[in-house]
């Protein structure tokens, strides 16, 4: 009789351990850029942190010891998804205040919370303020957090029905949807190792030929591979304070453009969470939803100012025309998708015309979000979707009361139930935004403050903070239990509540 094969050393290790060491694996490409220019102080906080991790998690390896798989199946995962950028920031601050030493640890957990989850809030006004290595390893978190969600979204949230799946999905959030084919009996941990291995090359791939393309268009090897990892996890980190520190100029605002659209549908890189055969991307409801907006809205602001430049001279300058829509094509994808990069010509329009485009615009372009399955944040193409069928379906009901709505071609991907969960989402997105304004209204902000903080956190767009309200509001600024607040409000965006709330379920604990 054949002796059983023992499973491999990635199949005993926990997955928190695996991400543990990923991380301070990570840690030491920073410390060679800085050792490359000579910045011996930085390289050793990085270089030591790094190799501080390896130790540890070999460690708490040899202590565990043999086959120490989790019990929990995909809830499991989920709990060490959410440790995961709760805790695993309180160690991928130690470099970044060791090497910058000019600011509080609270401050540095802030910012890699912030990067972690996508979100890019820009805790530093004055780029200058840090070296390359630590601008490098912003971005390089911000990338490895859009790195986790891209895997979470298929080898996690799917196969419990959450994170916009519970739209399409037969099962009940946060429980696995019943599978008639093989899938059903599939280890959890070889299923998530398997899509990491499918998904991290594509990944990595899509970064590495957004920043040869941006090097090409003129931009220097640092702002290039910030901006390139920053556009595919839509986290909008930049080392020279956006795209008005950039070299490359629109070219490079064109090569974002283009692949900001990944974070429109996953179907742009990726099938493996399709629900129907043979899905194509021009019948996919989110990306023909976010064309819709992303070519409806900055012709609407174009043709404000348009009207706006006729009043004050009739002869209208055809450059500073294209400037302005440019302008707000750019910066309106830019937020949907949640990544936050403004163009040099957003402020054109002003000066074309003499008005101001109001924040509330790119707020609600936040909101909305991207695609699901996606590194971008907010509520999401497909619910907005899901509620616009349901309202066009209540509008038919008023004109013909006894008709029978039948499955169209374009809504075959959502559920019978699938608007209502998506209200129930939007309810409960819309009750924590309220919960979230009211304590930090209550730790001292002002109300235009609060809104902004509240939805630059829960949709993972830390550059509103920036842009949306009429003066910036400098995070620095804040008290240390309103950052704690707009920590633990990053964490939830990024997970999203029912993410949480199946957490809850006796379905983990009781085993």
């Amino acid at each position: 009789m054949a002796e059983r094969r023992k499973p491999g050393l990635l199949m005993r290790l926990p997955l928190s351990l695996m991400i543990w060491g990923v991380a301070s694996l990570s840690m030491w490409l920073p410390a060679i850029h800085a050792e490359i220019r000579k910045n011996h102080p930085v390289a050793q906080s990085f270089f030591f942190a790094g190799l501080l991790g390896l130790v540890g998690v070999t460690l708490i390896a040899l202590a565990l010891g043999g086959d120490r798989r989790s019990r929990h199946g995909s809830l499991g995962q989920l709990l060490t998804l959410l440790t995961t950028f709760a805790a695993l920031p309180v160690f991928l601050a130690l470099p970044f205040y060791e090497a910058l030493q000019t600011t509080s640890y609270l401050n540095a957990y802030f910012d890699m919370v912030s990067a972690l989850t996508t979100t890019g809030a820009n805790l530093f006004d004055d780029p200058s303020r840090l070296d390359g290595a630590l601008h490098l390893w912003r971005a390089q978190v911000g990338w490895m957090g859009g790195l986790v969600m891209w895997i979470a979204a298929s080898a996690i949230l799917a196969p419990l029905s959450l994170g916009g799946f519970e739209i399409t999905a037969r099962g009940q959030p946060g429980r696995a949807a019943p599978q008639p084919d093989k899938s059903a009996g599939v280890d959890p941990r070889r299923r998530l190792l398997r899509i990491t291995a499918a998904l991290t090359p594509v990944y990595a791939g899509l970064t590495m030929i957004a920043w040869v393309v941006l090097l090409i268009a003129g931009e220097s090897g640092l702002t290039g591979l910030c901006h390139a990892m920053s556009v595919m996890a839509t986290s909008g980190i930049s080392p020279v304070g956006g795209m008005a520190g950039a070299q490359g100029g629109i070219a490079s605002e064109a090569i974002l453009f283009l692949f900001m659209f990944f974070a429109l549908s996953r179907l742009t890189f990726s099938s493996d969470t399709a629900t129907v055969r043979r899905a194509s991307l021009m019948s996919d409801p989110e990306f023909k939803t976010g064309l819709l907006l992303i070519l409806g809205i900055p012709l609407l602001l174009f043709l404000r100012h348009w009207l706006a430049a006729l009043e004050v001279s009739s002869d209208a300058d055809p450059l500073l025309a294209f400037q302005a829509l440019w302008g707000a094509l750019f910066t309106v994808t830019s937020f949907l998708t949640t990544t936050g990069f403004q163009s040099v010509y957003w402020d054109e329009a002003g000066q074309w015309s003499g008005l101001t485009t109001p924040g509330l615009i790119l707020l609600g372009l936040a909101m909305i979000g991207g695609g699901v399955a996606t590194t971008a944040g907010g509520v999401k193409l497909l619910r907005v979707y899901a509620l616009y069928l349901n309202g066009l379906r209540e509008m038919e009901r008023l004109v013909h009361p006894s008709s029978v709505s039948g499955a169209g071609r374009n809504n075959r991907r959502i559920q019978k139930n699938g608007a209502f969960i998506a209200w129930v989402f939007f309810m409960m997105f819309a009750l924590t935004l309220t919960l979230v304004c009211v304590i930090l209204s209550a730790l001292g902000l002002s109300f235009d403050q609060a809104i902004v903080l509240s939805i630059a956190a829960l949709s993972t767009t830390g550059p509103l903070i920036d842009v949306a309200a009429d003066t910036p509001i400098r995070l620095a600024e804040l008290g240390g239990w309103a950052k704690g607040v707009l920590c633990a409000t990053m964490v939830l965006g990024r997970l999203e509540t029912l993410a949480i709330i199946a957490l809850i379920t006796p379905d983990l604990w009781r085993n």
